[in-house]
């Protein structure tokens, strides 16, 4: 899977996050993996910034730090059917100027 060098450092800090809310809360790798219902190397490839780690695992782990809600902003509706109705509304064309014309 190639993804840039910018969505590979926002799965890094992702994961660095994810890391930090684990240890905040004091669960340990095992737990935690048990919690989200995965193992402790998929765990750890998620803490790692591992962009081949399902989404599915980002939504349980984001659920049980009490997070899930944030998902909802990402690609509101509204604002994804305004984009769409405005990509599309025929754009009007500017008249080609023939040779000699001014």
């Amino acid at each position: 899977m190639l993804i840039s060098d910018k969505a590979g450092g926002i799965l890094q800090q992702l994961g660095e996050r994810l890391r930090g809310e684990r240890l905040l809360r004091n669960e340990t790798q095992q737990v935690f993996a048990a919690r989200i219902g995965t193992s402790v190397p998929t765990l750890l490839r998620m803490e790692n910034g591992d962009p081949k780690v399902k989404f599915g695992f980002w939504v349980a782990a984001l659920d049980i730090l009490d997070r899930a809600a944030e998902l909802d902003q990402i690609l509101l509706t509204t604002d994804l059917f305004e984009r769409y109705e405005q990509a599309q509304k025929p754009q009007r064309q500017r008249a080609s100027r023939r040779s000699g014309d001014q």
